[in-house]
């Protein structure tokens, strides 16, 4: 008698109006995945994001008062964001061209 393995996956199946189908398959072309791929990867990542959302953070008094004392400090300025910031953009350069 043959010994079939557990399946590790399982179907989903959804039903959803051509308009919808057409950009979910527009996108999933433009990532070079298959529909299934790309529409498995968006759900398990408005899932996690879902998940995130409403997890519970769990941190010691200390812990807290040191993340309180990260978010009331004053901002310090990252140097080299300061410097990127500063550069003209490339469609604000003054070339004389228009």
């Amino acid at each position: 008698m043959a010994v079939t393995a557990p399946r590790k996956d399982h179907p989903l199946s959804m039903r959803l109006p051509d308009a919808d189908l057409a950009i979910i398959d527009r996108a999933a072309r433009l990532r070079g995945r298959s529909r299934t791929d790309f529409v498995r990867d968006a759900a398990v990542r408005a899932a996690e994001d879902a998940l995130m959302e409403t997890g519970l953070v769990r941190m010691s008094e200390d812990g807290f008062a040191a993340f309180m004392a990260a978010l009331s400090a004053p901002a310090a300025p990252v140097e080299s964001m300061v410097e990127i910031l500063q550069r003209p953009s490339p469609w604000d350069t003054d070339s004389g061209q228009g």
